[in-house]
């Protein structure tokens, strides 16, 4: 699997999610600078956590608008893969690759624990080395992961399995306790807490590694 790690202006994550993903592949990851327009020949497009423009504005809106993100997008749209965790996440919901939007904590605190989740599907290339209704942990590190989509868009999320983990217990305030999602296809995913930080016993835990296993798995099918 040939995979690379978009880096943004402040982005904080990308070396943790490089050294994720070279574990799990075996070779060398891109690091893959904000103003590049080019990702021909990946398989699998990161976008990490961080504070990305210093979180202006809005988190993630800036680098929603940053010349790869019509890249990521043009990636996703031909079935591509892309995994977005944390100001990754909020970079897709706000770039239009993910449905929704993630607010302010209800809060209004920083959250910096490990986080119980339960997994809602084992059918995408990001979740086959789980179980349906694992419980797995990974850490978390975010200010702004309330989940939040008006009551149309939560039915259609929640009608067409889009929801791909949601928190045991709830720790932002989001809707239907929805950690992570699906873009329709399946082959984009967005979530708050960071499995890149749960790929080592050294990092307190490997719950995080499973999914990169089946990303690796899925792209050498």
């Amino acid at each position: 699997m040939k995979a690379c790690v978009i880096v943004f202006p402040a982005s904080n994550c990308d070396r943790d999610m490089k050294v994720a993903l070279e574990a799990a592949t075996g070779s060398a990851v891109d690091m893959v600078w904000h103003r590049e327009t080019d990702l021909t020949g990946y398989d699998l497009v990161a976008v990490p956590g961080g504070f990305s423009y210093g979180d202006y504005l809005r988190c993630g809106a800036m680098a929603a608008r940053s010349p790869i993100m019509a890249e990521v997008i043009k990636h996703a749209n031909r079935g591509g893969h892309v995994l977005g965790v944390c100001n990754g996440f909020q970079i897709l919901c706000e770039s239009g690759l993910l449905p929704g939007v993630l607010m302010r904590n209800a809060n209004l605190k920083f959250i910096c624990k490990d986080l119980e989740l339960t997994v809602e599907r084992n059918d995408t290339a990001f979740t086959n080395g789980y179980t349906v209704g694992q419980t797995i942990t990974f850490p978390a590190a975010h200010h702004d992961g309330n989940y939040f989509a008006n009551s149309e868009t939560l039915k259609r999320v929640e009608g067409e399995g889009q929801v791909a983990f949601r928190y045991v217990n709830n720790p932002n305030g989001s809707a239907d306790d929805i950690a992570g999602v699906y873009n329709e296809a399946g082959n984009v995913l967005g979530l708050m807490p960071h499995p890149e930080r749960s790929v080592e016993t050294l990092l307190g835990g490997l719950d995080g590694k499973p999914m990169f296993d089946s990303l690796v798995k899925t792209a050498a099918a």
